[in-house]
């Protein structure tokens, strides 16, 4: 799936209040965790625009990476900048990791920077992805903890519903999904994964260096533009308001920030789980 369902597919992730700003330590506690080898392939799941793909892919530069991500434009946009960075052992493919026929045993690590919360099927999803792994490959990906632990998810239904608290339940798909570390583990197991542990991230989110920058920016959030649409003119109007004072209220040196709480999760494809023997064919 792709890294982010709260944005639509159009964005540019590398704007000042784009997505690689907005999750910038989040990356770096996500490829610090990975520990990538020269001579690794590495697949990126829910990849976007490919920042935490290309920073695989040199890091393993003697191996490769591989990233994928259901949105089309985000795979065009990865494209691109993979040529900008004259990077020969990257590719892309437009894919739903849950479904994507991966070369079996090929590679020696998953990653994800928030791009595995939104499958239909978790546990296909990730037996999908386990069975691309070479046996004892690695999973390492970041994932949200509860809405209620994120203050920007707090923060932005808040105001944006301001006394009409049934607004901020939303219908689209589930940041949080994999909030809770016992589902995790259950979804994982049934997968073929083992050793799976959780570290806690805490790291703030950066929505852009000023107030305007965050407000294109979170008005952009498909939580927010569904809230927005119940609402009448004059009550989205005021909603706005309120949501500029609140990220005014979070404007720091560093730009607009807000607390974040997330789970760092490993794990280890089973050995026994072997499905295929060797390295097939560099996607």
């Amino acid at each position: 799936m792709k890294a982010d369902d709260r944005r639509s597919e159009s964005e540019d992730t590398l704007a000042p209040g784009g997505y690689d700003a907005e999750l910038r330590d989040h990356t770096r506690v996500l490829l610090r965790a990975c520990d990538i080898q020269p001579d690794d392939h590495v697949v990126d799941i829910g990849c976007g625009a490919g920042q935490t793909t290309r920073e695989a892919a040199r890091a393993a530069r003697t191996g490769s990476a591989y990233g994928v991500d259901i949105s089309a434009p985000a795979i065009a946009r990865a494209r691109d900048l993979a040529r900008v960075a004259s990077l020969e052992n990257l590719t892309f493919d437009h894919a739903d990791a849950q479904v994507h026929r991966f070369p079996q045993g090929y590679f020696d690590l998953a990653i994800s920077r928030f791009g595995t919360m939104f499958f239909d099927d978790p546990i296909a999803a990730f037996a999908n992805i386990g069975r691309a792994l070479r046996p004892a490959g690695r999973l390492v990906m970041v994932v949200w903890q509860s809405g209620e632990r994120n203050e920007w998810d707090v923060a932005i239904r808040r105001v944006l519903a301001g006394s009409d608290r049934a607004l901020t339940a939303t219908t689209g798909p589930d940041p949080f999904a994999l909030a809770d570390p016992s589902t995790v583990r259950r979804v994982l197991d049934a997968a073929g994964f083992v050793d799976i542990t959780f570290a806690d991230v805490d790291e703030p989110v950066h929505y852009g260096p000023d107030v305007d920058t965050a407000l294109d920016w979170v008005r952009g959030f498909s939580c927010t533009g569904e809230i927005s649409r119940r609402l009448d003119p004059d009550a989205a109007a005021r909603a706005t308001q309120r949501l500029r004072r609140e990220l005014s209220a979070h404007l720091t040196d560093d730009g607009v920030r807000f607390d974040s709480r997330a789970w760092l999760v490993t794990a280890r494809r089973d050995g026994d789980h072997r499905e295929s023997t060797g390295h097939a064919d560099r996607p």
